[in-house]
């Protein structure tokens, strides 16, 4: 006697609707904006963030949504997102070999704060302006670019998550 055996494929994290992601954006960026966060609050305010993109990357696999986006404009739309979103990750790259760097630069400077050589000292922290400001420099390119997502709920999901990522 054959049995087939039937199964349902359930996610295993709750369906968020477009509304709930919104709803979680909002409060991540009033937490993040908040002047008491903190580095810890910052930590989990990057993985919420990380869960928000999987989220919505859930509800652009749905198929009524793949067909709204397959449409030309709305296309277009995510692909010039999607675009901003890699650039993002660049960004991403460049802070981390920037940190790297600033902090190359702090330990040089306590070396030379032991050994109390004012010379190195003066020439260590101008060093360090000059990586801090190269360092501001590509987040500025990044928030210039705006996308427009109006009649496109994912879309401005997307820009949402992207902004939100670059904010302070």
């Amino acid at each position: 006697m054959a049995y087939h055996q039937r199964s349902a494929s359930l996610p295993c994290i709750p369906h968020l609707t477009e509304s709930k992601v919104e709803v979680e954006l909002q409060g991540l960026q009033t937490r993040m904006s908040s002047p008491s966060a903190t580095i810890s609050t910052m930590c989990d305010g990057l993985r919420r963030l990380g869960d928000i993109y999987s989220c919505i990357e859930e509800i652009m696999s749905l198929p009524s949504n793949q067909v709204s986006l397959s449409l030309p404009l709305q296309r277009k739309m995510v692909e010039e997102e999607l675009d901003r979103s890699l650039v993002l990750v660049d960004l991403c790259n460049a802070m981390q070999e920037n940190l790297a760097e600033l902090k190359m630069s702090i330990q040089e400077l306590q070396l030379a704060v032991k050994r109390g050589d004012d010379a190195a000292i003066q020439l260590k922290i101008e060093s360090f302006i000059r990586l801090a400001k190269k360092a501001q420099k590509p987040f500025k390119k990044i928030t210039s670019s705006k996308a427009m997502a109006e009649g496109c709920r994912t879309v401005r999901l997307l820009v949402e998550a992207r902004e939100m990522a670059v904010s302070d």
